[in-house]
Order: C-alpha cells, then structure tokens, then sequence
C-alpha cells in the first residue's frame, strides 16, 4: 500500500530537486543549473514566507476591518436617527425642558 505512494513522493521529490531528472536537465552548464535551482528555492521560501505572514496576520486584520466597518455603522445609525427622531438625543435633557414650548409659554 506505501509502495506506490513512496514511490510517488520520491520522484517528485526527484523531478523537483534533482538536477538530473528535473527540467533543468537541459541546462548544459552544471554551475547555470545549480544557481536556477538556488533561485527558484529562493523564490519559493520568500513566497512561503509571505503566504506564512498573511496567513498568521490574517485574524488581526479581520478585527480591525470589523471594528472599522462597525464604527461606520454606528455613525450611519447615529445620523440617520439625528435625521428622523432629533428628540431622541434631547430625552431627559434639562435643555430640553428650558427650550420647549411650554416653558417659554409659562413665563
């Protein structure tokens, strides 16, 4: 059952790494192959790394993204209620009660 399966992983690994049998066999210059090799494994750590460091910083940036796109809601929620209840923001106020109609009437 492991057979095929190792078999698999070892020409990958091969056909990967493995001058001789990858693609750059092609190459006539053995120093050109290894420093292409040396490049793309380069290349290949870099884009793990990135791929890593998004990934880990990825739930940081959901919150700040969520805390951000909340803080506009609340302030759309707050104009919108200035907009059509203003006297929702002047209940229990004194001000209201000295700025009202009936207590201008009363004097």
């Amino acid at each position: 059952m492991f057979t095929p399966v190792r078999k698999f992983v070892v020409f990958c690994w091969n056909f990967v790494f493995n001058h001789e049998v990858s693609p750059l066999r092609n190459i006539p210059d053995v120093a050109i192959r290894h420093y292409v090799l040396q490049a793309l494994g380069l290349m290949w750590a870099v884009a793990f790394a990135v791929a890593a460091g998004s990934y880990t910083f990825l739930a940081v940036s959901v919150i700040g993204h969520t805390v951000l796109i909340a803080a506009a809601a609340v302030t759309v929620a707050t104009w919108t209620a200035g907009t059509a209840k203003p006297e929702f923001f002047v209940r229990g106020s004194t001000r209201q009660e000295q700025d009202s109609p009936k207590s201008q009437n009363n004097n």
